[in-house]
């Protein structure tokens, strides 16, 4: 156990605080952007301002938090971080390797995050996220794997870490054909958890649970058991952040009147970043500030108890709000109702389903309806024809389907995608990663620590020491 511990104790000594609080920090909640970087945040308040008829930026509340600075973000390993290394840092106070989850860069001690101090220190513990919960992010404060694709061990070790609640889309991989083990599910049943599906289940069941998993309706996982909807293609009955925060606060204080702890992550403001998505991605920045509003309001009632930290594990796709003529169009992005990538599927279908019906005009109504081209989107006759090249070769075949990490679209969306982010004038460096800064954002009780420029292995600390519970 001294061996286990003994990496987290190192870092916690080795940090220089500012001032850290004389109070205690009752309730805490620990918000990760996954690839937020400033230019996310950014982006999205000068959308929001747009949408509103003016030039400038219409704040967020997390942003609008009186104390912030800016994060470094790179791995042991790599000058570019991935979200394990990522999350382990943000997790535990360590560096590790990019593909790490709660282990050492050399692999050969288990390094224990911020949740697992909070439990040991009697707090209710929560983790949630808009992705499955066997993800990198979540699975960084409980799980110690070398590879993060281990999603079956993944799981066994979130019901083993025994927190109080969890919620997220699915388990990636609930059942092992190795084992012959029962899958996760009957695991979780029988370490006590009760397992909700989608909101309304969940309201049913919160009163009676002792331990709570809260996940998608079985048909959403049908759909897609990887994550939640896009903010963008959000469905009726569709499981959101907002309602995840609003359990997680409601059972958190039923478990313990003294104190909890919650990480909660928008897990997808990354995956859209990944298809360089910006209309997908500042409405992801939207919808996790919609849950951190929640946090803000319970905050205001508790305001000598709590400390809000919002941060971010790295940057995806190096954004950039400008592309050299000086103007900036992002109002132009409300014309866009749904995901490239749900409009990829939807037109894939539609043509699967009535390969004479879909017509170059019929595409062009779509493309009207969903992206506003020709209409609120003027186009030229360049870009017009674009987009008639795009349909030709998708139905001839030629065009192969673009992929990016966790989705793939056609030739047609892709080609509507790239010509509304050319008309807002918003550009991307790469479908991947970046070491760009991230930044902090706090408020209550310890938000004073959280100023100026600091790595991401800080952060971590200093939410333990102001919370109580770093040793």
């Amino acid at each position: 156990m001294m061996r286990k511990n003994f990496l987290f104790f190192v870092f916690f000594s080795i940090i220089s605080l500012t001032t850290v609080a004389s109070e205690r920090a009752k309730y805490v909640f620990y918000f990760i952007g996954d690839g937020m970087g400033v230019n996310q945040i950014n982006g999205t308040e000068t959308f929001l301002a747009a949408t509103e008829g003016y030039i400038g930026t219409s704040p967020l509340c997390f942003a609008s938090f009186p104390c912030g600075g800016l994060v470094t973000t790179y791995s042991s390993s790599n000058g570019v971080t991935d979200s394990a290394a990522g999350g382990t840092a943000l997790a535990t106070g360590c560096k590790t390797k990019n593909g790490t989850l709660g282990l050492s860069s050399d692999h050969t001690s288990k390094i224990y995050s911020i949740a697992h101090r909070a439990k040991l220190a009697g707090l209710a513990v929560g983790v949630g996220t808009t992705v499955s919960v066997d993800h990198a992010t979540p699975a960084a404060f409980y799980a110690h794997v070398p590879n993060r694709n281990e999603y079956y061990w993944i799981g066994k070790q979130l019901i083993e870490a025994d927190f109080d609640f969890y919620a997220g889309s699915d388990f990636l991989i609930p059942e092992s054909k190795d084992t012959g083990e029962k899958d996760l599910y009957t695991q979780c049943f029988e370490a006590g958890y009760t397992i909700a599906r989608g909101y309304e289940d969940c309201q049913n069941k919160l009163a009676s649970a002792g331990k709570l998993v809260l996940l998608q309706t079985e048909e959403a996982s049908a759909r897609d058991r990887s994550c939640l909807p896009y903010a963008i293609d959000r469905g009726e009955g569709d499981l959101s952040l907002e309602q995840i925060t609003k359990t997680a606060i409601d059972f958190l204080l039923k478990k313990n009147k003294e104190g909890f702890f919650l990480m909660l992550e928008g897990g997808k403001i990354d995956w859209a970043c990944h298809s360089n998505d910006a209309a997908a991605c500042f409405r992801e920045v939207v919808d996790m500030d919609k849950a951190v509003q929640i946090a803000f309001d319970f905050y205001k009632k508790h305001p000598d108890e709590t400390l809000i930290v919002v941060s971010a594990d790295h940057e995806t796709g190096g954004i950039v709000l400008g592309t050299g003529s000086y103007d900036l169009h992002t109002d132009l992005l409300e014309h866009q109702l749904i995901s490239a990538e749900y409009f990829s599927k939807l037109i894939a279908e539609q043509y699967k389903g009535d390969c004479d019906g879909f017509t170059w005009d019929f595409v062009c109504g779509q493309l009207k309806k969903y992206f506003g081209f020709w209409d609120g989107v003027n186009l030229d006759s360049n870009q017009t024809e674009k987009l008639k090249k795009a349909y030709d070769n998708f139905c001839s075949g030629v065009a192969k389907d673009n992929k990016t990490l966790y989705a793939s679209e056609n030739i047609i969306a892709k080609t509507a995608r790239l010509i509304l982010a050319d008309k807002a004038c918003i550009g991307w460096q790469s479908g991947g990663h970046s070491n760009g800064y991230v930044p902090v954002f706090a408020v209550g009780v310890g938000s004073e620590n959280f100023v100026g420029r600091i790595d991401n292995t800080q952060i971590a600390p200093i939410i333990a020491r102001v919370g109580g519970f770093s040793e």
